[in-house]
């Protein structure tokens, strides 16, 4: 008999200074308008920013960074600047991975509430931030370009943590 090989496992990390270009290439694949590592750099430098970034480690030992999430805490309130995970990785849950410990997070440091803007015509995502409890307060049309919504409209959403 055959024994199974144990299934992969994930978790929730900060990525090292010496990832920038891995995490510059998930963000060119999930997003039309990229950041280049030293945009990443700037931003990651910036005061109350933090990354996080999910892993998944294979049966053989090998990880591999396949997202990550990036936020800024200004006073008692978050933004979600960017979420990305890599194409092929995509609809594992990955993503809401990223956004509990990133919601766990934000609780710890006392964050009353977070706000985020989705293209409102990607619906995985918006479905995901809807089952965390983010609630729409806003809607800018055409902020996109190339959308998947036809107006390229983004849904501003807010959570709230306290």
């Amino acid at each position: 008999m055959i024994g199974l090989l144990p299934r992969p496992r994930v978790f929730v990390d900060e990525p090292g200074l010496n990832e920038a270009d891995s995490l510059v290439d998930i963000h060119a694949g999930a997003f039309v308008r990229g950041w280049s590592a030293e945009d990443l750099a700037a931003l990651v430098a910036g005061p109350n920013v933090f990354v996080l970034a999910v892993r998944r480690v294979s049966v053989f030992g090998v990880r591999r960074l396949v997202g990550f999430v990036t936020i800024r805490i200004a006073a008692d309130e978050a933004e979600v600047l960017t979420i990305a995970i890599n194409r092929a990785s995509r609809g594992k849950g990955f993503g809401r991975l990223l956004m509990e410990e990133a919601m766990r997070r934000l609780y710890r440091e006392s964050v009353s509430a977070c706000f985020l803007e989705v293209d409102s015509g990607n619906e995985p995502a918006v479905g995901l931030y809807r089952t965390l409890g983010f609630v729409e307060v806003g809607k800018r049309k055409e902020y996109y370009n190339n959308a998947a919504s036809a107006d390229g409209s983004a849904l501003v959403m807010r959570l709230q943590l306290r």
